[in-house]
């Protein structure tokens, strides 16, 4: 029974240093494939986000609850200091029908800074995941937490723990240009049951400069839905 057992503890043994073996090969000659597809991204971004820095252009930022469109703002965005700067250009609340108490018109009032506000800090989260921020990615590949998935000319960074520490994103990225062409996430605000859903899509102006045309903002505990939608690219 004793030489059985050891038979058999040696064959587990075996397979198991096999399966390790072959994973570590597998990971190793995955490896200069990433730290190549990486680098070639984190040129390219770094060399756009020069290039965008010298456009201004309008976001138009649509807030819904439940389906029903609650607020519409126009920004005029330029680049400062190396920072997105929003300035205000238009407000569309959606107007109530019929005449309003005193008192409902504060619960009103009181509703609408709370979407407001929660919407202004979804976004502000989409925009960790949307800017662009070389750096992080190169911290997110020294951390280990990205891995490849290879498509039809495009190649996804699948990140984990990118912003906060269990979410997840998958960057898909045009292979020739080496630029984003859609970023997905699924994160959330400050805890992990406050649910926020992200779906961002990228265009190309003329030059080749690359930005967010769209971004999908789900909250998703809240039913609020944030629409931005970038456009009038101008340089200035």
């Amino acid at each position: 029974m004793r030489k059985k057992a050891t038979r058999i503890a040696g064959g587990l043994t075996v397979t198991f240093l096999a399966t390790f073996l072959l994973g570590s090969v597998t990971a190793v000659a995955q490896n200069p494939q990433l730290e190549e597809k990486l680098m070639a991204v984190h040129q390219a971004q770094v060399a756009n986000k020069q290039k965008l820095a010298q456009y201004s252009w309008q976001e138009t930022e649509t807030i819904s609850i439940k389906g029903e469109v609650k607020d519409t703002k126009i920004y005029q965005v330029q680049t400062v200091n190396g920072q997105q700067q929003k300035t205000l250009a238009n407000n569309e609340q959606a107007q109530s029908g019929g005449r309003e108490g005193r008192l409902k018109e504060r619960v009103i009032e009181k509703k609408t800074e709370e979407y407001e506000q929660y919407g202004q800090q979804i976004g502000a989260l989409a925009k960790q995941y949307t800017a662009p921020n070389p750096e992080a990615l190169m911290q997110a590949k020294q951390a280990g937490n990205i891995s490849l998935q290879l498509g039809p000319g495009t190649v996804s960074l699948v990140i984990k723990n990118y912003v906060r520490p269990g979410d997840s994103m998958t960057m898909t990225i045009n292979e020739q240009t080496h630029s984003p062409v859609s970023v997905q996430v699924k994160s959330y605000l400050n805890d992990p049951k406050d649910a926020v859903t992200i779906n961002a899509q990228f265009a190309q102006l003329s030059d080749g400069t690359n930005h967010v045309a769209s971004t999908l903002i789900n909250g998703v505990s809240k039913e609020l839905i944030v629409n931005e939608v970038n456009s009038n690219y101008k340089k200035v």
